[in-house]
């Protein structure tokens, strides 16, 4: 029976053994990301320097992008994430140890936020490259919302244990864990086998070593020019980028507020905020596993339309609620959307986009990861003058009129 479901792809060992290691890397990098924010909101009472920690780690993002997708299509796929899964494991180690020896300050967060940043412009279309060739292409929706549930899963987990590990361990603790999840993640991608993620061959090896670093860097840029070309010819991905980084400016509060949002409408602490991360990670976990049961039934276009302008809804609606429990449910609610609506941008994409330029294509897809960067500082500085309740209402606007934009000019049409 579960053939006939997107759990068929766990058939396949590569992408199970991908999949495992995702889920140990999600683990890893929820803390990285939920982690630092409630650090940052310890160490300042800051918005802007709240949104500066989310915007350290997706500015880079924005920058290296298409260089990260660049060397995807270049390079061993495989063994270039085993690398930076290895950086992780560093970079939390260090976050810990800082804590530890209580020398952690807002300029160390900040700056091994930007580090991450700059590892997360390589790996993103790294491992978004790399699923397409782990699987069949008929196989490709239910391989990415299947890839989707460690994302809900590790939201779920995370959260439960937030309150109860941070009591028991304290913050650093809980950067030891993630420190620990990437030497898990590392491990199991050495069982891979790395040969389907060869890079295509390169310049002639015979030359001399600065011939060969000249041609190289030629080589690299003119792969970069290519990729950018291939977009502009294909509309619907050049729309579906540009829509994901207005998103990512203009209606992307959830995550950054959240502190804020705990603290001063809920008057909480680490419980409260680990219950409200709870309800985000629930809803995303139980709409990966709808879209999984729908499998090949699923209409992306029409789902990721839907998805997005009810994220706004929810949005406006989260902005005016002063009830936990209501917004608990709403924050659940988003949770699943949003979900819904990246899975399905990144289906479209990857149905559409040819495997020669698929590198590049999803590392120009980070520029909606990296236009968070804008967007974090973008609404932690309306919540520092008028308040969250104001951003979060901003964004709900905004985020409908884009998602209405996108609507008529592309996805109708697929």
């Amino acid at each position: 029976m579960l053939r006939q479901t997107g759990f068929a792809v766990f058939g396949y060992r590569e992408y199970r053994l991908f999949w495992i290691a995702a889920a140990f890397s999600n683990i890893g990098m929820w803390t990285l990301v939920y982690g630092r924010l409630w650090l940052m909101r310890t160490l300042s009472d800051s918005e802007i320097l709240l949104g500066s920690v989310t915007a350290a780690t997706m500015a880079p993002v924005m920058i290296f992008s298409v260089w990260g997708g660049v060397v995807a299509d270049t390079v061993n796929r495989l063994r270039l994430l085993r690398f930076t899964r290895l950086l992780f494991a560093v970079a939390g180690f260090v976050t810990a140890v800082l804590i530890a020896t209580d020398t952690i300050e807002a300029w160390h967060l900040l700056a091994i936020s930007a580090v991450t940043g700059v590892m997360l412009a390589f790996d993103i279309p790294t491992r978004g490259a790399m699923v397409a060739s782990l699987v069949p292409r008929e196989q490709l929706p239910s391989a990415i919302a299947l890839y989707s549930v460690v994302f809900g899963g590790a939201a779920i987990l995370g959260p439960s244990l937030f309150h109860p590990l941070v009591s028991a361990v304290g913050m650093e603790g809980l950067f030891f864990i993630v420190s620990a999840s990437y030497v898990l993640t590392v491990l199991t991608l050495m069982r891979m086998d790395h040969t389907p993620h060869q890079a295509r061959p390169d310049v002639d090896s015979t030359a001399d070593g600065s011939t060969r670093l000249v041609v190289k860097v030629r080589a690299r840029v003119r792969d970069m020019v290519d990729g950018v070309k291939y977009v502009r010819r294909e509309t619907a991905i050049a729309v579906l980028i540009v829509y994901g980084v207005v998103i990512g400016i203009v209606a992307t509060p959830l995550e950054t507020l959240l502190p804020v949002i705990t603290q001063e409408v809920y008057q909480g602490d680490t419980e409260t905020y680990g219950r409200l991360l709870l309800a985000v990670g629930i809803g995303g976990l139980v709409a990966t596993f709808t879209i999984t049961f729908i499998g090949s039934r699923a209409k992306p276009p029409v789902y990721l339309a839907i998805g997005g302008a009810a994220v706004g809804v929810c949005y406006l609606v989260f902005g005016v609620v002063d009830v936990f429990m209501f917004a608990v449910a709403i924050a659940g609610v988003v949770g699943g959307l949003t979900v819904v609506k990246g899975t399905m941008s990144t289906t479209v994409v990857q149905t559409l986009v040819s495997d020669e330029f698929r590198g590049r294509v999803m590392s120009l897809m980070n520029f909606t990861w990296g236009a968070q960067a804008a967007g974090a500082l973008f609404m932690g500085a309306l919540a520092q003058v008028w308040g969250a309740p104001f951003a979060f209402g901003v964004a709900g606007v905004l985020g409908v009129v884009a998602t209405i934009g996108v609507w008529l000019v592309a996805l109708r049409k697929l």
